[in-house]
């Protein structure tokens, strides 16, 4: 979240591999899962390996807690059962105000000093962290 370590503000050109990470978590946000939290809930997410390969995730929320995962972690997730050792950058689509600390430190298990742009729904940037 702002002013924590690690965070900035948005104001820097992204690189044309990282906006395409932005086109990709936005239109997966499009099939979150998210019935008792409501649209505003849903995220998208796209990240980017060591080899360049993208995975994208969407929020999944079920009654059941456990079933329950951020759109971060479904990316991260798809990209590990793919074979995924290591990250580049990842990008969430979503209305939080914040990135989850959860999420971040979760994307950072695959490496420290990843970039984590959080874009708004139109795909603005407004919000860079580092894991």
């Amino acid at each position: 979240m702002t002013g924590q370590p690690g965070t900035q503000q948005a104001g820097g050109e992204l690189s044309g591999e990282d906006a395409k990470l932005v086109v990709l978590a936005r239109a997966t946000r499009l099939r979150a899962h998210t019935p008792t939290a409501g649209p505003a809930a849903a995220e998208g997410a796209a990240v980017r390996d060591e080899d360049g390969r993208t995975y994208t995730g969407a929020t999944v929320e079920y009654a059941r807690g456990d079933l329950s995962l951020s759109a971060l972690r479904v990316a991260v997730a798809a990209a590990v059962s793919s074979g995924a050792r290591g990250f580049e950058a990842a990008v969430v689509v979503t209305d939080a105000p914040g990135l989850a600390d959860d999420d971040v430190a979760a994307f950072g298990a695959f490496g420290t000093g990843l970039p984590v742009h959080r874009a708004d729904p139109s795909g603005a940037v407004v919000e860079t962290r580092t894991s």
